[in-house]
């Protein structure tokens, strides 16, 4: 089996336990008292802990290679999960999510892994495959948690804790090492990635971008549960169907059209277009009221979403100096982590107080300042 291959069996299998409890968190943490507000702060604390560990991640899997820190990940992921399964408070969901935050450091290595076994011209449809893997866990996992949540909040928790026990397992005898690490090399810190991107030009403003787009993502993602429950009288169940459709989209487009259609246009009009597309979805969510049109936009919003990450990714790699690969992506991965700290803390805020559109709309309103900057940032950029 090819390293691409088992790489994205390793990352389906993993985003597959994160599938099956995004749509029931906010109702488990709902059981213990959390409003919107708190239930924002769980995705700002998860992200948290992202926001430091990425680029140390990306750094490390520079010096000693994308094996240790891929894998490492995995095991702290099954912790979380299971640490997830025994709550019995508010507090102790908290605890699980730093936890699982940690674990979501090893995406830059991930990333990283996927650059050093593809060429420049194929890295968008390469970068696709983490999206193809993002996708197919959203088609299972919301459906998997939500049948197996019939018989007890816990049992989904206990279920993604297996699934990373076994993709540990597998990983450890059969993930090949891609890059024989450095270790006398000196660790960069974040700032001095951030004064090496200045270099590349059109980079920095693409790395901004990352910051915008998951603060505007995030804040859909941690509120859409509580939002289809008061517009439609959505259960754990059917929120999960909802995100097994947007997992569909993701992997036809990831999956299919990506290698398609970024080496035709080019990454400088795919990303424009794709932050648009997932902007304008964004805006009509509050002016869905029917469950077939709620689909058509989570659709739209999907093809977007499809294909504006592995573009963005692709770009950040092709624009970054090979030996330094996992720590640019793991800076892109910590500006991401960031917005996600923002994103769903401001987005539950908003809920709560400015009414139940209010998030989409201010969602919105940051996805045409990242369409923006990515205007700027695709006409600067000279990729290699």
């Amino acid at each position: 089996m090819s390293p691409l291959a088992i790489i994205f069996v390793t990352v389906f299998i993993d985003l597959l336990g994160f599938g099956i409890i995004i749509p029931l968190l906010p109702f488990y943490a709902e059981s213990f008292g959390a409003s919107a507000f708190t239930i924002g702060l769980l995705g700002t604390v998860f992200s948290l802990m992202q926001f430091i560990v990425a680029p140390l991640c990306g750094r490390w899997s520079d010096r000693i290679g994308r094996r240790p820190i891929i894998v490492g990940g995995l095991l702290v992921s099954c912790l979380a999960y299971v640490a997830l399964a025994l709550a019995d408070s508010l507090a102790l969901i908290f605890v699980a999510r730093i936890i699982g935050g940690i674990a979501g450091g090893n995406v830059p290595a991930a990333q990283a892994y996927i650059a050093d076994v593809t060429t420049a011209e194929n890295r968008a449809k390469g970068m696709a495959l983490v999206g193809a893997a993002f996708g197919l866990g959203f088609i299972f996992g919301p459906a998997i948690g939500g049948v197996l949540a019939r018989f007890g909040h816990d049992v989904p928790m206990w279920f993604a804790a297996a699934l990373c026990f076994a993709n540990f397992t597998a990983a450890v005898f059969f993930l090949p090492e891609t890059r024989h690490g450095d270790r006398t090399r000196v660790a960069v810190s974040r700032w001095d990635l951030l004064r090496r991107a200045r270099r590349h030009p059109g980079l920095v403003p693409l790395l901004i971008v990352f910051f915008l787009l998951s603060t505007a993502f995030s804040g859909f993602e941690v509120t859409f549960a509580l939002f289809s429950e008061r517009r439609f009288g959505f259960t754990a169940e059917s929120i999960g169907w909802v995100f097994a459709f947007i997992g569909l989209v993701l992997t036809i487009v990831n999956g299919v059209l990506v290698g398609r259609v970024v080496p035709r246009f080019g990454e400088r009009r795919i990303i424009p277009f794709a932050i648009g597309l997932t902007g304008f979805s964004l805006l009509m969510i509050p002016a869905s009221y029917s469950v077939p049109v709620l689909f058509a936009v989570c659709g739209i919003m999907a093809v977007g979403m499809g294909f504006n990450n592995p573009s963005l990714t692709s770009a950040v790699s092709r624009l970054s100096d090979p030996s330094e690969q996992g720590g640019m992506l793991g800076l892109a991965q910590s500006l991401a982590a960031l917005g996600r700290i923002v994103g769903p803390a401001w987005g539950g805020f908003l809920f709560d107080r400015a009414g139940i559109a209010s998030p989409y709309v201010s969602a919105a309103a940051i996805m045409m300042v990242a369409l923006l900057l990515a205007i700027v940032g695709v006409r600067r950029a000279r990729f290699a």
